[in-house]
């Protein structure tokens, strides 16, 4: 049951700088915070690491009994943002980044839109402004490159009227939705990426829109001078693209089937791409799929 009005929540691993400075920095810019019933949730994907106990300490000690801090150990993947909505006692749910900032204003916005859409199927964005903080894209389009669905686009006409706008996709950096709406990953996604375009195409099959407020800005640090910590395996994100994109079409000629085929197999061997769908199609659509 939903007791609050608005659940914040980011997955980590191994970084308790950027959970740090994310949640400061809407404690201290996001004044609607101060008149709002809200928590904030943070799924420690590697709680046994040396980040660990000092994210469960700013959540259990610092945040006036509004942090909730879940060690999260069955699996290592960008889908345990699952148990962010999962936890939350928020009507409305924010999932960001565990290194993403929001622009002072843009939940007022956010808050805003959900008071005016009763029962909000939508998956709700912003524009991620760049690291100049001039420049901006407000979606993805729907290419592939660099081994991800989705290119970073700007629709300035829509940015520039103010009002929410629709979008076919974006980078799941920041996102939200009315918790109860919330569709999920598979739960067989493992390791990172594949979740953009799938969940939008999830949230528009049961009824809802993916929306870009133009005032819901945000940054996201990229650079990662000391490197990823947690594991980067491209087969994983392969397995990912099957699985999601079957489970929505249950087709295994689906085109985004056949594009993620076509695009992967001038990165791995043609024998290692088909065990990667085999398998997932036997996972997916079960044992009578043809292989």
């Amino acid at each position: 049951m939903n007791n609050k009005l608005l659940t914040i929540g980011m997955a980590t691993y191994d970084d308790y700088d950027g959970v740090y400075f994310s949640i400061q920095a809407l404690r201290m810019y996001q004044p609607v915070l101060q008149s709002i019933d809200y928590e904030l949730i943070v799924v420690d994907n590697n709680p046994d690491g040396s980040h660990g106990q000092a994210v469960k300490d700013l959540l259990t000690g610092w945040t006036k009994g509004r942090g909730k801090y879940i060690a999260y150990k069955d699996k290592t993947s960008t889908a345990v943002r699952n148990e962010i909505f999962s936890n939350a006692s928020g009507k409305y749910t924010i999932s960001m980044d565990c290194h993403v900032l929001i622009a002072s204003g843009g939940l007022e916005k956010l808050l805003e839109y959900y008071s005016q859409n009763e029962n909000c199927k939508d998956i709700i964005q912003g524009p991620l402004v760049h690291d100049d903080l001039e420049s901006y894209s407000t979606e993805f389009i729907p290419e592939w490159r660099g081994d991800m669905y989705g290119t970073w686009h700007t629709n300035r006409e829509g940015y520039e009227s103010g009002l929410p706008f629709e979008i076919q996709m974006m980078g799941l950096g920041l996102f939200s939705c009315e918790t109860k709406n919330w569709p999920g990953f598979n739960s067989h996604f493992k390791g990172f990426g594949a979740e953009e375009g799938y969940i939008h195409e999830k949230f528009r099959r049961n009824g809802g829109k993916a929306i870009c407020i133009p005032q819901l800005k945000w940054v996201h640090r990229f650079n990662r001078p000391n490197g990823v910590k947690y594991p980067l395996v491209l087969e994983d994100r392969i397995w990912n693209y099957f699985v999601g994109w079957l489970e929505i079409s249950q087709d295994p000629d689906h085109y985004m089937v056949v594009d993620a085929y076509n695009y992967f197999k001038t990165r791995i061997s043609e024998e290692s791409l088909d065990n990667i769908l085999n398998r997932a199609k036997k996972r997916i659509l079960g044992k009578n799929s043809q292989l």
